[in-house]
């Protein structure tokens, strides 16, 4: 049980640098202070969250992003931090002296763990703007990278300058990994949440031939656990990150204590007549079919119980909605029960802060339009 008195900040690592500034405690503090007096906003998030790991507690207050529920404020303990810094290490075999970029928040866990493994494993960290085409303006290789899947979509062109990529925040498009085979840089798609302070798991989306066959699974990190409820939801064992046992929404097929298939998430699955079905399922199966944001839901039915409809950010007419349903009937891996029942057309769907699509929301405007 960790307590107040049992941690005290750690000493960066000798060979850390940010922004080619080698630096000790002192050193870091300094700078943290001048990226919130004169620095640009995404550098004030920088310096406020280094300033966070200084000083004498020993936790840190993050943000979750909200986008399986309301945001809400948790305690993250540093030690679990660095524990997970150490864990990111040896299975990705990314050690002392790597180069990294920083192209994500630090508002969220997962742009401050890419700043708590800097620290702690000693790399050589420059910062860039978070947005959407982080690598537009950078001209040098980098060792190793973390991207949601949008920053991973606008920067198809640029990946030679990244050899290990992480991606997170939101599943990888069946069109996305379509995109990268045969790009040399390693790109992993990670599994995980603020509670497990970033991911837990990982798998490589574009394999060598050999490898393909066992990719589809999520592999987790050292020290890490993992078994299954009454409802198929991934329970997470992981000490050193969290001291409770995490029982998770998240539907998977458990292949052994260390590797799983995700499904789906349990809030999100509907039963249509008697028969379970999972959106995002569904959703993998439509993705090479469908060039806009989209996703599977389901509104009240007096016969069905839940009617399975799909939803997709673009206008849309009677042609347009007859041609998608055509094209979907021919799709070979859809069941007759896994076929919406409904289309539905929207300009824009509503997203959280940080540009994941909110559901709940976005389907009580389909309500709305069809009050």
């Amino acid at each position: 049980m960790l307590t107040e008195d049992t941690f005290s900040t750690p000493r960066v690592h000798e060979n850390f640098s940010i922004n080619k500034q080698s630096l000790d405690n002192l050193g870091l503090e300094r700078i943290a202070y001048d990226f919130i007096k004169e620095g640009e906003f995404y550098e004030q998030e920088v310096g406020s969250f280094l300033l966070d790991w200084l000083n004498d507690k020993d936790h840190i207050i993050v943000q979750t992003s909200g986008s399986t529920g309301k945001p809400k404020k948790i305690k993250i303990y540093k030690q679990h931090m660095i524990n997970s810094a150490k864990a990111t290490g040896k299975f990705f075999k990314v050690k002392e002296e790597t180069t990294a970029l920083l192209c994500l928040p630090a508002t969220y866990i997962a742009g401050k763990m890419m700043l708590v493994r800097a620290m702690v494993l000693g790399w050589k960290i420059d910062l860039v703007p978070p947005k959407t085409n982080p690598l537009d303006t950078v001209y040098k290789q980098y060792d190793f990278c973390a991207m949601v899947p949008l920053q991973l979509d606008n920067s198809i062109n640029r990946l030679h300058l990244i050899k290990k990529l992480i991606v997170g925040g939101g599943t990888v498009s069946e069109n996305l990994k379509e995109l990268v085979q045969g790009i040399k840089t390693k790109i992993f798609e990670t599994y995980g949440m603020t509670e497990t302070v970033t991911h837990i798991a990982a798998r490589r989306i574009n394999p060598k031939k050999k490898e393909r066959k066992d990719a589809k699974y999520f592999k987790a990190l050292p020290n890490i656990t993992l078994s299954v409820d009454e409802r198929n939801c991934l329970i997470i064992r992981a000490p050193q990150l969290n001291e409770e046992l995490i029982v998770t929404n998240d539907v998977v097929d458990l292949k052994t204590y260390k590797k799983f298939i995700w499904k789906g998430r349990h809030d999100n699955v509907i039963n249509s007549g008697g028969v379970k079905l999972y959106p995002e399922e569904i959703e993998t199966k439509l993705q090479l079919l469908i060039g806009h944001r989209f996703f599977i839901t389901s509104i009240s039915d007096d016969v069905l119980g839940d009617k399975l409809i799909l939803i997709v950010e673009r206008d849309g007419d009677v042609k347009v909605k007859e041609t998608l349903e055509e094209r979907i009937k021919h799709i070979q891996t859809i069941s007759k029960y896994e076929n919406p029942k409904e289309i539905h057309f929207l300009p824009k769907f509503i997203e959280t802060d940080n540009g994941k699509v909110q559901r709940t929301k976005t389907l009580e405007l389909i309500y709305n339009k069809l009050s």
